[in-house]
């Protein structure tokens, strides 16, 4: 399997790395610093670049429903390289950032908004959390001062894990009633924001809150009777 370096370090902008899979579905990797689209977050984009100085494009990363492999997936229109040659897997750091800044901006909605998340998305433009809250009135003023509230405190914000037995001891820390918690062999990976939230997460984060940079609620939809959708963009 491939050895997931963005979990080791959410900075890393490139490794090398030796092809081990080619199919049409996408290139396998011995190692990578490319997050494949999960948890609501968007696959990463960027590019491979081969010892021969080519370089392919990434229009995404995705895991492949049937073996849980990373995939590296090559723009249209450009030569592979053979399983066994080395390359430099290059993030779009830009983008990247912009994704670890927006994952860690919804963790702290969590922390705002008392309701299960029923879905969410997270995009280099725009981030949103979908809730179960059939009856509540929710104001973008009031939680948009709310969020840049908690980004203001530059919290610390770090990596850790569970056993499966202490979640299951204490079920309320997912929040989220459609998607299973992360699971690493017998652990679980959580994402801790200092005196603020706590719960399992896949994904990639800033190391403080300040970080983030100022933010808006852009818009508050209603889906359905029951799902209130915050939606969240960054003022800069």
């Amino acid at each position: 399997m491939t050895r997931l370096l963005f979990r080791e370090d959410a900075y890393a902008k490139s490794c090398d790395a030796v092809v081990t899979g080619i199919s049409e579905r996408g290139i396998e990797l011995d190692q990578t610093v490319f997050y494949a689209t999960s948890g609501g977050q968007a696959g990463d984009i960027g590019a491979l670049k081969t010892s021969s100085g080519s370089v392919l494009p990434i229009a995404t990363t995705v895991k492949d429903r049937e073996t849980g492999r990373i995939l590296h997936i090559i723009e249209d229109d450009h030569a592979l390289p053979a399983i066994g040659d080395t390359v430099t897997a290059e993030l779009d750091w830009d983008n990247r950032h912009k994704l670890m800044r927006f994952h860690t901006c919804l963790h702290l909605l969590c922390a705002v908004i008392d309701g299960d998340v029923t879905g969410g998305n997270i995009a280099a433009h725009k981030a949103r959390l979908d809730f179960n809250l059939p009856d509540a009135a929710l104001d973008k003023d009031e939680i948009t001062e709310k969020l840049n509230e908690l980004i203001a405190r530059d919290a610390d914000v770090y990596d850790g894990e569970i056993s499966i037995a202490e979640l299951k001891a204490n079920p309320e820390l997912v929040r989220t009633m459609s998607v299973q918690p992360p699971m690493d062999g017998n652990s679980i990976r959580t994402v801790t924001i200092e005196g603020i939230d706590f719960q399992p997460c896949g994904g990639t984060h800033v190391k403080k809150t300040g970080e983030i940079g100022p933010v808006s609620v852009a818009k508050i939809e209603k889906k359905g009777r029951q799902n209130r959708r915050i939606n969240i963009v960054f003022d800069v």
